[in-house]
């Protein structure tokens, strides 16, 4: 599936063929959980840090739960202060123990039930959790359910690397991302991964430079 991605981009769009050429195969890490209600919880650690310090915090918030990965039953009955002393903010343990509430009601499906449900679908139910919007349920959508058609319209990475992939003046909005990315179908998510790694490029490049 990801080699028929790699080639039907690099088929439908020059630009980014290029970029493939110079980065080589990029391809999804390994799932560290296909526990939806996990997956949500390890993506609201991450929201709004970089990657070493989101794996940090949520180390410490596994860290915890002695016994093991822990089920909605273990997040709510522990206290909010051992999470916001894991490095969670307010907002953050909130939401955490909103999607324990909602895994305990139901209203969080099973692996086995959000395989067979829609994109569509899967963005109503988990945006009625609390802390939990469309960036999120796309991560989880990505690197969970591994769903080939996702692009994370509000990722601020997405955004940039589409800028330097067209050499844009601007970042795009969500509209122009989306249209721009018609050509990508139906595997966006694989664009995705690249427009990451080539908005990570010019850090790198500046990185290298000075080492």
């Amino acid at each position: 599936m990801h080699a028929r991605a790699i080639q039907h981009l690099c088929t439908r769009d020059p630009r980014i063929a290029e970029w493939i050429e110079r980065l080589g195969p990029v391809k999804l890490p390994s799932a560290r959980s296909r526990d939806p209600f996990l997956a949500l919880l390890e993506t609201i650690a991450h929201q709004q840090l970089a990657g070493a310090a989101a794996r940090a915090i949520w180390a410490r918030v596994l860290q915890l739960f002695p016994e093991g990965p822990p089920g909605p039953e273990h997040v709510i009955a522990l206290p909010d202060e051992h999470l916001r002393g894991a490095g969670l903010s307010r907002a953050k343990t909130l939401s955490m123990k909103d999607i324990a509430a909602r895994a305990l009601a139901g209203e969080v499906p099973d692996a086995a039930r959000i395989a067979r449900m829609s994109e569509h679908d899967i963005k109503q139910q988990l945006t009625r959790i609390r802390g939990v919007g469309p960036w999120t349920v796309d991560m989880l959508l990505i690197f969970t359910l591994r769903r080939p058609d996702i692009l994370p319209l509000g990722d601020y990475g997405v955004q940039k690397g589409f800028q330097l992939l067209y050499r844009k003046r601007k970042l795009p909005t969500p509209k122009q991302l989306l249209a721009g990315a018609e050509i990508w179908r139906p595997y966006p998510t694989t664009a995705a991964l690249y427009l990451w790694r080539i908005a990570d490029a010019p850090k790198l490049a500046k990185s290298a430079a000075t080492s």
